[in-house]
Parts: C-alpha cells; sequence; structure tokens
C-alpha cells in the first residue's frame, strides 16, 4: 500500500512539533555535522535535546559532535536471520524531548516496526508535539527520482514524498561546491579509502555533483517561490515583490505574437534566472485576428525558450493580464502597440496597452513594434460596448440625424423626399453600428421629426398635408427601427458565438496541457487557478474535508467572502478562493469541473488496472511457460532417455568407452533438466511473490566460488580482481550465487574462445557494484530492454542452448533482494553486466 503523505492530526490542545529540515545534494555535504551543531547550539540554550537516530558514517569529527547530547537506545529487530538497529519510537514518544534528531529521513523501516518509512515516524513525532530536526538529499525526494536516475545511473529505493518536505517550518540547504566535495572525498573525510577510488570514477564526478547542486537549489527556490506567495496572500499584499526577474508576454493570436515572444526571452535572459511566462486572454468577444493555429505554434516558441504558456479568462483585458502578472510577482510586461488603425482608435478609444500602462503601477510595461503596427481591421460587431461607447451612441444618436438635416437642406433643391429619408435612414443604422439598439432608436425618433419638420410639406411644421406624406413618415420610422434592431441583434448573436469560441480555445488548452502530462489532476488545478485568476484552488474529499491536491495555498474550507465550491462527482468538491466569478466565468468552470471529475475517475480506473496488472503478468508467464515445456523440456529429456535406454538395451554390447560416452551425455541432459527446471519454478515463484529471500551480510568471495562450480566447465577463463576488499552486501547468499552463475553463463556464451571473463567489485554511496565484463559482440543499446525478458535468446541461430531464462530470472532475484542488475558497454567491445546491492554491516 503506497504511503500517505498527509499529516496526521495531533491530540486537542498539543501543539504540533516543528520541523526543521537539512537538504543536501549529495552524500557528505555536512547535513549530519550541521544537524549537531544546531543541536548543541539549542542545548546550550536549554532546550531537551535527544538523538533519536543518528548515523555518523565513521567520520571522526562527526562522531565527535554526539560528546555531550544524549543518545536514545535503538530498537534492535531481526529480519531474515540478521540484526538490525532501528529507531525505538515508542521510545523516543515516552522520553518526550524538546528536540529529537533523526536523521536519514527518507530511510526505509526494517521490517516489525510501526511505520514503513522513517519519514512516518518523524510525523508521528511532529503530532505529538515534539520537534524534530532531519537530513535528505535531493535524490531521494519522489519528484526528482527518475531525474536522478538519468543524471547518475543509480536508482534510488528509498524516496520520501515532496509534500513531507514542503511542509517543514524550516529547511535549509547545505551547501559545497562540487570540487570541494570532491576533495573531502579523496581525504578520506567521507569514505573508507578502499571505496573512494570507485565513487570518484562514478557518483561523485564533477557533472553528476553539479546537476545534483542545481537540482537542490531549483527546488529550493520554488519552495521558498511557495512560501512567499503563501505569506503575500495571507496578508493581502498586492503590490509586487522584485525578487527575480519575471518577464510576462501577452499573445493575441495576432501575427505579431513570434516578434513578441522572442523579445521577451531576451529581456528575460539578461537576468541571471529570469522566468519567461507567455498568457493569452480569452473573452466574451475574443480577440481580433486570434488564430488557434498561431497561439499553438506560439505556444511550442515559448516552451523550445524555457517559459511557461498559460490561458486566463477575462473581459477587462488589462485588468486579466496585470491580474496574472501580480499573481506570479512579474517584473516586467511586454505587448505588442496596437494593430487598429486611427478610424478605430477614434471609434473604441484608448487600446489595451494604453490601458495597461496606465494601470500597471509597479510593472514595467514594454511597448514592442512590429510589422503589424496599425494595419489591423476594425472591431468585431458583436464586441461588448463600453461605457464611453455608449455615452457616444446617445450623443451621436442625436448629432448624426441632426448634421445630416442640415447638409440636405443646403442641397434640397437638388434632391426630392425619397433621397431624404434613405440618407437618413442610413444614418440611423451607423448610429446602430457605434451605440446599439437604444442609440439606434433615439436616432430614428429624432430622424423621423427632422424629416418631418424640414422636408416633408408644409415644411416648418410638424403639420402633414397628405395622407401619402405620413405613410412614407411612417413606413421609414418602421423600417429605421426594425433594420437597427436587427443589426444589434446580429451585433449579439456575434458576441455569443465569439464566447462560446473562446471557452473552447480555453477548454482546448486546457485538455491539452493535461494529455502532455501524466498528472492530470495538480495540472487540472493549478490551470484553473491561473485560467480564472484565482488565489488558491484546492481539490477535497466531500466526507472528511481532507485536502486530496491543491495549487497555490489551500482555501478555507469554512467559506470565506470570495469562495466559490464545485461539486466535483459523488466524493470530491473544488474549493475557490479568490475574485467573485461572473456567471459567463461560471459556465467554464463548470467545464472545468467537468474534466477534473474525468480525470479523477481516470485515476481510479488506472489504480484498478495496476492492480489488474500483476495478474494478467502471470497469465503471461503461464503461457510462456508453457510455450517453453513444449521443446526445451523436451529435448535434454529425450537425450537422457535415448542414452539410458541404449545402455539398458541387450542387443548391443557397448564398449567401456561408448558406455561411458552416453552416461557423459544423460548425465549432462539431466544436469541441463534440473538446471532450468530450477529456473522456471524460481521464475514462476517470482512472478507470484512467494520467493522470499533470506537477507544477511554476505562476502563475495563466500558465493563466487560457487558459482563458478555450478558452471557447465569448471575450467572456464574467469579471471576476479579486488573481490576481497569490498564490504559484504545484503543479500541472500544461495539466491545471489544462482545470479552470478546465470550472468557468468551468459558472459561465456558470448566471450570468444579462451578470452577471460573479468569479475571486479567496489562499493560507493552505501551500495556495492559487481560487474561482470565478456569481450562479445555487444548489446545495441534498442535491444537492452530485452535480454532481461523471458524466453530472450539475442544472436542465438539455435533454439538448444536455453530458454532464455537466465537474465530474466537474476535480475527478478537481484530485486528480489533490493538490488538492480543492468548492462553497460565493456571498455574496448563486450557488454559488462552490472549487479549493485545494499552495502551491509559488517
Amino acid at each position: 500500500m503506497p504511503a500517505d503523505p498527509r499529516p496526521r492530526p495531533h491530540p486537542e490542545g498539543r501543539r504540533r512539533g516543528r520541523l526543521r529540515v537539512y537538504l543536501g545534494a549529495a552524500p557528505g555535504v555536512g547535513k549530519t555535522y550541521r544537524m549537531l551543531d544546531e543541536a548543541h547550539r539549542r542545548r546550550e540554550r536549554g532546550t531537551d535535546v535527544v538523538v533519536g537516530w543518528l548515523d555518523t558514517h565513521d567520520r571522526p569529527r562527526t562522531a565527535r559532535l554526539l560528546d555531550g547530547l544524549e543518545q536514545l537506545p535503538r530498537a534492535v529487530r531481526r529480519h531474515r536471520g540478521a540484526e538490525f538497529t532501528e529507531l525505538d519510537l515508542d521510545g523516543l514518544l515516552a522520553r518526550r524531548p524538546g528536540l529529537a534528531l533523526v536523521d536519514e529521513l527518507a530511510h526505509t523501516n526494517v521490517p516489525g516496526g510501526r511505520h514503513a518509512k522513517r519519514w512516518q515516524d518523524v510525523e508521528e513525532l511532529l503530532a505529538a508535539g515534539i520537534d524534530v530536526v532531519t537530513t535528505v538529499n535531493i535524490q531521494h525526494l519522489e519528484s526528482l527520482n527518475d531525474v536522478v536516475r538519468k543524471i547518475t545511473g543509480v536508482p534510488q529505493r528509498e524516496t520520501v514524498p515532496d509534500e513531507v518536505v514542503r511542509r517543514a517550518d524550516q529547511i535549509e540547504l547545505v551547501d559545497m561546491a562540487p570540487q570541494a566535495l570532491r576533495r573531502r572525498l579523496a581525504h578520506g573525510n567521507v569514505y573508507r579509502a578502499e571505496q573512494v577510488d570507485a565513487a570518484l570514477a562514478h557518483y561523485f564526478r564533477i557533472g553528476n555533483l553539479t546537476a545534483l547542486r542545481e537540482l537542490a537549489l531549483l527546488w529550493l527556490a520554488g519552495r521558498v517561490d511557495e512560501g512567499l506567495r503563501d505569506y503575500r496572500a495571507a496578508h493581502r499584499i498586492d503590490r509586487v515583490w522584485e525578487t527575480r526577474e519575471r518577464v510576462v508576454v501577452a499573445l493575441t493570436g495576432g501575427p505579431e505574437g513570434e516578434t513578441l515572444v522572442r523579445r521577451a526571452a531576451r529581456i528575460a535572459d539578461r537576468a541571471a534566472g529570469g522566468d519567461l511566462l507567455a498568457v493569452h486572454v480569452t473573452r466574451s468577444d475574443g480577440l481580433a485576428g486570434a488564430s488557434p493555429a498561431r497561439l499553438a505554434e506560439q505556444r511550442h516558441l515559448v516552451e523550445s525558450l524555457g517559459g511557461s504558456y498559460h490561458v486566463v479568462v477575462g473581459d477587462d483585458i488589462p485588468e486579466a493580464l496585470l491580474s496574472f502578472a501580480r499573481s506570479r510577482d512579474a517584473t516586467q510586461l511586454v505587448l505588442g502597440t496596437s494593430r487598429r488603425g486611427r478610424t478605430a482608435r477614434f471609434l473604441t478609444g484608448p487600446g489595451i496597452g494604453e490601458t495597461t500602462v496606465d494601470r500597471s503601477a509597479d510593472i514595467d510595461v514594454h511597448m514592442v513594434t512590429h510589422a503589424f503596427t496599425g494595419r489591423g481591421r476594425l472591431p468585431p460587431l458583436g464586441r461588448r460596448h463600453s461605457r464611453r461607447r455608449t455615452l457616444a451612441g446617445y450623443g451621436a444618436g442625436l448629432a448624426v440625424p441632426v448634421l445630416l438635416t442640415a447638409a440636405l437642406s443646403q442641397a434640397h433643391t437638388a434632391l426630392n423626399l425619397t433621397t431624404d429619408a434613405l440618407i437618413l435612414q442610413l444614418g440611423v443604422v451607423a448610429v446602430a453600428l457605434l451605440g446599439g439598439a437604444v442609440s439606434a432608436l433615439l436616432a430614428s425618433l429624432t430622424a423621423s421629426l427632422l424629416l418631418n419638420y424640414f422636408f416633408i410639406p408644409p415644411v416648418h411644421t410638424f403639420t402633414i398635408g397628405e395622407t401619402n406624406n405620413l405613410i412614407a413618415l411612417a413606413v421609414f420610422a418602421a423600417v429605421a427601427l426594425c433594420v437597427s434592431t436587427v443589426v444589434d441583434h446580429a451585433g449579439r448573436q456575434t458576441a455569443r458565438a465569439a464566447r462560446a469560441t473562446a471557452e473552447a480555445e480555453t477548454l482546448s488548452t486546457l485538455a491539452g496541457s493535461v494529455l502532455r502530462g501524466a498528472d492530470a489532476v495538480p495540472a487540472l488545478l493549478e490551470r484553473t487557478r491561473t485560467a480564472f485568476g484565482l488565489d488558491a484552488v484546492a481539490l477535497l474529499d466531500r466526507a472528511g474535508g481532507t485536502v486530496l491536491d491543491r495549487a497555490a495555498g489551500t482555501p478555507d474550507p469554512a467559506g470565506p467572502a470570495g469562495t466559490t465550491t464545485l461539486d466535483i462527482g459523488p466524493d470530491a468538491v473544488l474549493l475557490l478562493t479568490g475574485r467573485p466569478l461572473p456567471d459567463t466565468d461560471r459556465r467554464v468552470l463548470t467545464a472545468f469541473g467537468a474534466h477534473l471529475a474525468a480525470a479523477l475517475e481516470r485515476d481510479r480506473l488506472a489504480d484498478a488496472a495496476a492492480e489488474v496488472e500483476p495478474i494478467r503478468a502471470a497469465d503471461r508467464m503461464r503461457t510462456a511457460l508453457l510455450a517453453a515445456v513444449s521443446h526445451d523440456l523436451r529435448t535434454p529429456l529425450a537425450a537422457a532417455l535415448a542414452s539410458v535406454g541404449s545402455l539398458r538395451s541387450p542387443d548391443v554390447d557397448f564398449t567401456a568407452a561408448d558406455r561411458a560416452e552416453l552416461l557423459a551425455l544423460a548425465d549432462e541432459s539431466l544436469h541441463r533438466l534440473t538446471r532450468l527446471v530450477d529456473n522456471l519454478l524460481d521464475l514462476s515463484r517470482l512472478q507470484a511473490g512467494a520467493l522470499t529471500p533470506h537477507l544477511r551480510p554476505t562476502h563475495l568471495d563466500e558465493v563466487l566460488p560457487g558459482a563458478l562450480d555450478a558452471l557447465a566447465d569448471p575450467d572456464t577463463p574467469v579471471r576476479s580482481t579486488a573481490t576481497e576488499h569490498v564490504p559484504p552486501v545484503l543479500a541472500d547468499p544461495l539466491l545471489l550465487e544462482r545470479v552470478l552463475a546465470n550472468v557468468l553463463a551468459n558472459a561465456l556464451h558470448h566471450n570468444p574462445p579462451g578470452a577471460p571473463v573479468l569479475v571486479t567489485a567496489s562499493a560507493h554511496a552505501g551500495r556495492v557494484e559487481i560487474r561482470i565484463a565478456d569481450r562479445g559482440p555487444g548489446i545495441p543499446p534498442e535491444d537492452r530492454d530485452r535480454v532481461f525478458r523471458p524466453f530472450q535468446r539475442l544472436g542465438d541461430t539455435d533454439n538448444t542452448t536455453g530458454t532464455g531464462l537466465g537474465l530474466a530470472l537474476s535480475r527478478g532475484l537481484t530485486e528480489a533482494m533490493g538490488g538492480t542488475l543492468d548492462l553497460e558497454d565493456t571498455p574496448g567491445g563486450g557488454t559488462t553486466l552490472l549487479i549493485a546491492l545494499p552495502q551491509g554491516p559488517g
């Protein structure tokens, strides 16, 4: 069962203990030393300090710092015939010191205790109100496990959830330059002398240490950012704190986007460690010239330059941009100059850029010119009218008919009544385009009165002398009203369509971001927070109110002002804290919730599928075993039966040499058959989880001779060097002997005749590495995973040489003992099989 990183509730009325973590990039940087130094400082101030569990790694300077500190006796546990010491959790809880030192937070406990992991012991100490100081290396953080393996080539089987470390009250980085750490290693201040060369040549290479140091610095910087955001949110600090250069570039989906992104990237590059963030705002009327294809291209460009892409929802674009920038502590905002021409600027007023500059306060705004400045189109008809534009429409409803009437009066002799009415009607339509239906109604009434007074006889009176003219005036008013209503309705429909397009664009971006990542739920929560400009988003368990996941802080479930809730299926609820959401945004939020519910269901199904997968694997294995039995068991059995049957036949009188040859053939066939059956049974037990290794400290010299004796030819050329000086491994001797025999047999099978197979061993970073190198043809990189699958014989042309179980069984047995079996290239040609096992005591 996976460990639960969530903290346990501590007893009512008792404060929770405080956790301090010393974080290091690699072993030997001085975490334990700093922890002991802090213990002495706290003890001098009167704190009751107890050492719960600490490993000095035989370092004299570290051991000297233990003098004067109370050390809790360790709990002794027996496991698979060996004795181990662990933290005495119950003893420490009973002792109840003010401060407990617990080294190696990621350590896996020996079975028999209350918890599987040491970080769970620490959680119980904290829940009991005991302060804890602990240590951990960056490679043990769960989120970085695969990254560290790619860098160092060493898998980390002991990990701690990031959230456990992230929740610490204080995290202190113990930093050391790679060159200084290698000097410490060379002087014997980290490992024993016999381990130094292997460590320097492998794990402690300059490149490895530099990469691990960068990982530690970046992870801690992210933790500092989280703490700063939480602090500013708790104290309602809205102004930007320029702790780090963050450049936000606003993208409209227009053709100028690539220019803006590259310019913003150059600005960010000028500041060491500067961040690049691109943001696209979707609103109810969309953005003129917005192209999904262009936005996709621009997103790809941003990500290729090391930036991140975000989509936010907001009708007030300047405010949405500035809210996003402030939420990310951005120091600079990059905008393109307007693509609108003079006519568009006159009709719509100040543009987004001008408004953003006016409201930007402490954020620097860069207005970047580009080739498309002033070449844009008029705003779409469906655009929501601003207050200024609405007032302008009312004024136009009065002024346009008056101005047209004045112009027509000057040319009245050349025009007739029909022409006058059509021109005034055109003016009414123009007013409808500018200000909407109300402005058009006002213009229609004004134009009707002016047409009656100035152009319908008798003129300069509101009296109409002919019925025909009365009908014409009525038709004019009706047509003007109908046309203006249709224009306004078309505008509203355009607005709705644009809103739907904007929502679809937002959801498309959301879906794309989720599909590209493995962690769908955290990605959805973060996208929800940024898209709606919220302070915090959390997913809560409906039954217990437990936080299942969150993005930037934890909203208060009690429901303060500005908190929105949304049901996510029958078992969860989404809690959002920040600005109030209008109805239009809530509709999009509902779609986000549907995606989130689907992601939760997908995770549930994935967990169910993971539970079924071992059964499917066992079925596949049984099928493969039956296929192997059909031939590979029958061949040696037939040879043995033929030999024994010939010897028992009374019809043939064999010579002594013939009898000896037949007996040797029967013996060899039965030996092959026994080995094959043993491999099949062991592999089957491994797949079923029924093989239990009995681990104890084992020296390599104990098992290597037995592995050599198990080979078909005891005189095979195998040369071992320096194996007697390495420390013991924690392994099952019988299983390790089987592993070595299978790996040696594989190496000899591919080695050139007469060439020796070389066996070497070294120890570093708490593990012993055994290398078995041959000078064969080698294995292409694309085939290296295949050789560890059952029934694979790469390069063999006949199937009488075995079932291809040796390496598959060897990897399974090694992993059952807590180790790994991998492939490397042998320098100068060939293949090296690397067996890595935990180092045992002694």
